[in-house]
């Protein structure tokens, strides 16, 4: 009894710390940014109720037969409308007191008189209530789970034009009381196929799990339910990079949680330092921190200031090694790591660089071992759906990995590594960097007037954003 109770607490206890998992990026929308995506959810719902497709009708009454065929929305008139946040579900988009024109073709026989024509009608006192659960589904994606919805027409006039327009007129209250029971039973259904069809699509155009490059990506999976309050609708993202080669490698989370307090932006991005060190780690685990470099890559008085620093070295090996080319070999030694501060962003590298002479048709020969720290000040910057980072570097020190005498002896070739790192290292990091990581928004919204802060141990990024959405829904 007391082994199974044991057992189960052990299981409870890692299911807590899997549903504990800190989340690496965050993405706060407020109600700010809220009244810029109810212009275009309401463009949105204008587009989808006016392909709203009206049966035939065919009826009698007394002597009066009638067809109704080719019944057309033409124009809607949503200017009651809101969007706003229900807490701990999702959306809701309210429509009131909104109005909808409509045409249609009458085909009606009175006794021996046929008659056809056009009728002009208008529904008004129109009242949608729509409310959309967002959960975060199995794959960790963003969707919309479920849609209640709630539509009344509470008045349609209709005004005939025709040689016996006055003769039937009365015909029209018939009518439009048949029309507007048709109309209340297809808008919600068209309100429903738009979110739980095309929205949804929408939302699968967030990246989940993609590459970033040919060597690393990244996991953008929901960690739980997206929390909602009237202010706000925060996403928990894992916002975790892998490498491709080897996915089931990857850095464990011990980084402090970011924290959201504002609202006064549209739209607020947040990222810990996890995201930035698996980042790092996974291009470790690739292998891409390591260079060598040779032959046209070896800056001509770098390699002069070897040849000179180790002439003595080379000859007490064998005086033919004098004019056989130098290389450096550059590994990182250990996963680089970050450090968030108010004053910025700054990553530590350290390094194993091994001084070599190339004998032809020889092994290469080892004539040195050091350490490089380096330290290097990162700057984020946002341009649309694209995270980037721009380095420099900020300090450097090497010593020997053989003897303190030989530190001292490093000290000319300090300013050299320097300037060779500066120059041939950093723009190739750079140049991993500058094309950017996408951040999890759907395709259609974009930051723009973005502002990047630097907390402890976090980054934000506020913006504005949105652009061109509702295109992206069909």
């Amino acid at each position: 009894m007391t082994s199974y109770f044991v057992h189960f607490l052990f299981l409870w206890s890692l299911s807590v710390m899997a549903s504990a998992e800190p989340a690496g990026c965050k993405i706060r929308i407020t109600d700010r940014g809220l009244d810029m995506l109810k212009y275009e959810t309401q463009k949105f719902v204008e587009e989808e109720l006016s392909n709203i497709s009206m049966p035939e009708m065919k009826g009698e009454d007394g002597r009066f037969q009638y067809t109704i065929t080719d019944v057309k929305i033409t124009e809607l008139n949503l200017t009651h409308a809101d969007l706003q946040f229900i807490p701990d579900v999702g959306l809701l988009f309210d429509v009131q007191n909104s109005s909808i024109s409509l045409t249609f073709n009458r085909r009606i026989l009175y006794w021996f008189f046929y008659d056809t024509g056009n009728i002009n009608a208008s529904a008004e006192g129109v009242n949608i209530n729509t409310a959309l659960n967002l959960i975060r589904d199995e794959e960790g994606r963003l969707k919309i789970n479920n849609i209640t919805c709630d539509a009344n027409i509470s008045k349609m006039s209709a005004k005939f034009s025709g040689t016996l327009g006055r003769v039937y007129g009365f015909l029209a209250r018939f009518l439009t009381t048949g029309m507007r029971f048709l109309l209340n039973q297809k808008i919600c259904p068209a309100l429903d196929h738009a979110a739980l069809v095309l929205v949804n699509s929408l939302l699968e155009t967030i990246p989940v799990r993609t590459e970033v490059d040919q060597f690393i990506g990244i996991d953008y999976s929901l960690i739980d339910d997206p929390v909602v309050t009237s202010r706000s609708l925060d996403m928990h993202f894992r916002g975790m990079f892998f490498d491709l080669s080897h996915q089931n490698v990857s850095l464990v989370n011990y980084a402090v949680e970011p924290v959201i307090k504002e609202y006064d932006r549209m739209v607020y991005l947040a990222l810990s330092e996890f995201f930035f060190d698996s980042g790092l780690f996974s291009y470790y685990t690739a292998g891409v921190f390591q260079m060598h470099i040779v032959n046209e890559k070896m800056p001509k008085d770098l390699e002069m200031l070897l040849r000179t620093t180790y002439f003595g070295l080379i000859m007490m090996l064998n005086p033919a090694l004098v004019d056989a080319p130098l290389s450096l070999q550059l590994a990182v030694n250990s996963p680089p790591k970050t450090s968030i501060k108010t004053s910025g962003a700054t990553v530590v590298m350290t390094a194993i660089v091994n001084v070599m002479v190339l004998p032809p048709g020889q092994p290469p020969v080892q004539l040195s071992s050091m350490t490089m720290e380096t330290k290097f000040n990162a700057k984020v910057s946002m341009r649309g759906k694209r995270l980037s980072v721009h380095t420099d570097l900020r300090r450097f020190k090497i010593f020997s990995n053989q003897s303190a005498l030989e530190s001292l002896a490093l000290i000319p070739l300090q300013a050299p590594l320097k300037t060779m790192l500066q120059m041939s290292v950093v723009p190739l990091i750079n140049n991993w960097t500058k094309r950017g990581v996408r951040i999890p928004l759907a395709d259609g919204v974009d930051f723009i007037e973005e502002v990047v802060e630097y907390h402890n141990v976090s980054m934000h990024i506020e913006s504005a954003f949105m652009e061109n959405l509702s295109s992206k829904m069909h």
